[in-house]
């Protein structure tokens, strides 16, 4: 989740826990050890495919951060005692706030290794997007009212509720997942498509609207789902290039990208390059993570050893009002074709 929302969380976990001895300080230190797993951010991995796949790697280890919350604990016990709590409750407060940052990472799309140093792949159940208001809000709340009127007496319980009230909010995101999928699936019935890779995810800044691919060997198809909808979701065709796969099989980055996304990829030869596109992330034509990894020499092909990633629009305003749309009325259909057409144009 976005830095924000991680340093309201670590707040109000810690406020919820200890804010009635520390006050006002609970919500500071809980914000600053709630970002905490993100400065892995400032590692340079080598090249642009491994600072995605190592990010949200051994910082992100509820091993690590098992052993870096008994670490903090027994720190803060020797600098600064408080005979108000146990040392146990400092603890079990610390490895909370460092905790609920990585497994909320999990609801997200892009994969966090919560089980480092083994080599599972990435846990990304992909039921929240990367900003969710709906989510943050009542945190942001609790964190005010705190700030405001300060964590004694009534006010201690707000942080709980918050935090409660956010993660029915998660199980409803994972209802919303379930149901998306399954009018996909049942769509698939119908139209004779039987070993597809299912993943799917919410589209920008909500969890009503859902977009579903479908990997199929040299194609995949995108289908949007609302709550709302009466009708089966279109399954829309997009070529995805696979045999460009085997051009770029000898490639490190390749095998790592294969591995950190379930193989949701999408191949583009464009400028005598071969792209190789995370369909995951982002909105159908706007995915934030694309690499080239391999380039023409005379009539061969040759690895790029240096992978940089490459520069990736955000969207506009006009596409995100009409996926907000799609939310409340299933026609007309949105372009989703024409819109992954856009992304070879730009």
């Amino acid at each position: 989740m976005d830095s924000i929302t991680q340093a309201l969380l670590g707040a109000t976990v810690q406020a919820s826990l200890l804010g009635r001895w520390q006050g006002r300080k609970a919500l500071l230190y809980g914000a600053v050890l709630g970002t905490l797993p993100d400065l892995d951010v400032v590692i340079d991995y080598g090249d642009a495919v491994a600072d995605m796949t190592y990010h949200r790697g051994f910082s992100h280890s509820l091993f690590v951060l098992s052993v870096l919350a008994v670490a903090l604990a027994w720190l803060a016990r020797r600098i600064r005692p408080d005979p108000n709590y146990t040392g146990m409750r400092l603890f079990l407060t610390i490895w909370l706030v460092l905790v609920t940052h990585v497994v909320l990472d999990a609801f997200t799309s892009y994969g966090t290794q919560l089980f480092w140093p083994l080599t599972t792949p990435p846990v990304a159940w992909s039921s929240v997007f990367i900003i969710d208001p709906l989510y943050s809000v009542p945190l942001l709340l609790a964190v005010l009212a705190g700030a405001i009127f300060g964590l004694q007496g009534r006010n201690v319980r707000w942080p709980s509720v918050a935090l409660v009230v956010s993660s029915l909010y998660l199980g409803f995101t994972l209802t919303g997942k379930q149901m998306a999928e399954k009018r996909v699936e049942d769509a698939m019935a119908h139209s004779g498509i039987e070993h597809a890779r299912i993943f799917s995810t919410p589209t920008p800044f909500n969890s009503f609207l859902w977009r579903v691919i479908l990997v199929d060997g040299d194609v995949y198809y995108e289908a949007l789902v609302s709550w709302f909808d009466d009708t089966p979701p279109q399954l829309v065709r997009i070529p995805r290039g696979e045999r460009l796969a085997s051009i770029i099989a000898d490639s490190p980055q390749h095998a790592r990208l294969q591995w950190f996304t379930g193989d949701v990829l999408r191949y583009d030869e464009v400028d005598d390059q071969i792209l190789v596109t995370d369909l995951r992330l982002g909105m159908t034509g706007f995915h934030p993570f694309r690499f080239a990894l391999a380039e023409r020499d005379g009539e061969n092909w040759r690895l790029i050893p240096y992978v940089e990633r490459l520069p990736a629009e955000r969207g506009d305003m006009s596409r995100l009002k009409l996926i907000w749309r799609r939310i409340w009325q299933q026609q007309p259909d949105l372009p989703l074709a024409e819109w992954a057409a856009d992304l070879n144009a730009r």
